[in-house]
């Protein structure tokens, strides 16, 4: 085995069709370090056993890095695909610190936010895909937290505001701005209708059931009740060029360092 390897770290799915937008992630960071092995991994312990017992196992972060380690490589990347350096980011982190004797070099790349310039690229990435239309709002379903990256998204919202892209809201499921927040201002603004978008990498669970499902308490039937017409797209921002363009930045700095 070579040995240098590119680890590249996801939270992980199991929905069916989501893992392209991994898939699509992993493809431009591998291409990125042509001379390096590469293995992927999910932070999700109970994503990794559902997979398990579906017969499509992925790798624990613990278990790469061991077999890696066996394996007689000496100089390691660790590349996450996550949003945010949130409690996900934190627990990579943890878990690579405690191998870093097994290997000569073993360096952690940031998440795909981390920074206003990231902020920039993400915010410029969703107006790409995402153009202004007439009597439209655009809502965005980040995942969210109580960990202080959290802040990311009130951050990205402030961007889009600086961009004169008053027309895009960002939310959260788990964290602040919440649902509650968004629905606020749409009804403050002049739009009658809402596209429904995910900022994940992947378009999961959350984004199926939570924001485009059809039970009374997703936000596509809350704004329907608000009065809303709403459409949902469900595309993980990991297919998209401009967001595999920011992993590999972080990537090759991380290597550079």
């Amino acid at each position: 085995m070579n040995d240098k390897a590119l680890l590249a770290v996801s939270f992980g799915t199991s929905v069916p069709g989501a893992e392209a937008a991994i898939a699509n992630m992993e493809n431009a960071l591998r291409a990125a370090c042509p001379d390096r092995v590469f293995r992927r991994a999910y932070t999700s312990r109970i994503i990794c056993r559902k997979l398990a017992r579906e017969g499509w196992p992925v790798l624990s972060p613990e278990e790469a890095l061991e077999e890696l380690a066996a394996a007689g490589v000496r100089d390691v990347l660790v590349q996450p695909t996550h949003l945010t350096p949130g409690d996900e980011y934190d627990k990579l982190c943890r878990i690579a610190e405690g191998y870093r004797g097994r290997f000569s070099a073993l360096r952690i790349g940031a998440p795909l936010i981390t920074g206003p310039e990231d902020l920039n690229a993400v915010a410029d990435a969703v107006l790409a895909h995402y153009p202004p239309q007439a009597g439209r709002a655009l809502l965005l379903m980040g995942h969210g937290s109580g960990h202080i990256a959290n802040m990311i998204y009130p951050a990205l919202q402030t961007a889009f505001r600086l961009k004169g892209a008053d027309y895009v809201l960002v939310g959260t499921v788990e964290g602040w701005p919440a649902f509650s927040d968004c629905l606020d201002q749409l009804r403050q603004g002049a739009w009658n209708s809402v596209e429904l978008a995910p900022l994940m990498l992947v378009a999961g669970d959350h984004a199926l059931n939570d924001m485009a499902g059809d039970e009374p308490d997703s936000w596509k039937s809350r704004l329907e009740n608000a009065g809303f017409s709403v459409c949902c797209r469900t595309e993980g921002v990991g297919m998209w060029d401009e967001i595999c363009a920011l992993g590999c930045s972080h990537l090759r700095r991380t290597e550079e360092a």
